[in-house]
């Protein structure tokens, strides 16, 4: 008969740390509720394979250095007119990820791009893939270092082996003149891979060109990430300051004035305090400096005087 010491060393030998942890407890209640060996047995390998999965993602969402942790069930879609849930149901899905989908998710500060992009690939993990977030900053300064240590397909490894890869804040930092080199390197090799990628940035498609320092380059990304993948615009206010209701007051402060006659000068005076005079009384001091020196004619008080009179 064994022991349960024997027992241990053979659960310990299967690597089932999980089960040499609990299986007392579990035959205890087993006893005490009269189990079957096989409901005892389903119940122990099922802990174990329960605990394996959360020891994995675990794992995981630390290897793939997220910033903060975020699932999609914390975004709050009550905000966005034009992303809903619908529509991130194949981002959610193992295909995503098998297909070599991709996502570009654009939008002004404070949207939830980020947010967004972390339980996207927090997902990923959960449907059995692993994942890297980066910022495009980050990603850049790594590869340029490495080039001129000359290691740079060392480096590159490092951001085109994972399933999916996030670049957060393209465009947020000022890059050196090798940024769009360097980025390509990436984009290109897991677009040959069918890796997928998403990338996260406050600036249009338009203007990578001059974020990256180089347009044909930019264009070049831009058109292998979009070849699978979409563009998704996240608007709304700015979930880091929405309880200062500040785009609505940037909002009104833009509206101010519209179809006003008489719209605010810079100094916010809706009329000037001292208006200039009408054309007519300015084309008549004009002709008064230009007659001042002729003899015979009348003074400025007194031309001044028949302006006036001619004009009221």
């Amino acid at each position: 008969m064994t022991t349960d010491d024997e027992l241990d060393a053979l659960l310990k030998r299967l690597h089932l740390a999980n089960a040499r942890r609990i299986w007392s407890q579990l035959v205890q209640r087993a006893e005490k509720e009269e189990w079957s060996y096989r409901d005892f047995l389903v119940l122990l390998v099922a802990e174990e394979i329960a605990h394996r999965q959360q020891t994995r993602l675990g794992r995981l969402s630390h290897r793939a250095s997220f910033p903060f942790f975020k699932t999609i069930d914390d975004f709050n879609f009550t905000y966005q007119s034009t992303v809903r849930l619908s529509l991130l149901g194949s981002a959610l899905s193992p295909d995503f990820i098998t297909e070599g989908r991709c996502l570009i998710l654009f939008g002004k500060p404070g949207r939830g791009k980020t947010h967004l992009a972390v339980a996207l690939a927090y997902r990923a993990i959960q449907n059995g893939f692993d994942a890297l977030f980066t910022t495009a900053a980050e990603l850049i300064d790594d590869l340029s270092a490495a080039f001129r240590e000359g290691r740079l397909a060392e480096a590159l490894t490092i951001y085109t082996h994972p399933a999916l890869l996030v670049v957060d804040e393209v465009g947020y930092l000022t890059y050196g003149t090798d940024a769009a080199n360097m980025l390509f390197h990436v984009v290109n090799d897991r677009h040959r891979r069918k890796r997928s990628m998403i990338f996260t940035t406050n600036k249009p498609i338009a203007a990578w060109g001059k974020v990256l320092h180089d347009e044909d380059l930019a264009q070049a990304i831009v058109d292998r990430v979009l070849e699978r993948g979409r563009l998704l615009t996240l608007d709304g206010p700015s979930m880091r300051t929405k309880h200062l209701r500040l785009d609505e007051a940037i909002s009104g402060e833009s509206n101010h004035g519209e179809g006003d006659d008489n719209p605010a000068r810079i100094s916010g005076i809706t009329r000037p305090e001292f208006p200039e005079p009408p054309i007519v009384a300015r084309m008549a001091m004009l002709q008064g400096r230009q007659l001042r020196h002729r003899p015979g004619l009348p003074t400025i008080p007194s031309f001044s005087i028949a302006v006036r009179r001619t004009l009221a």
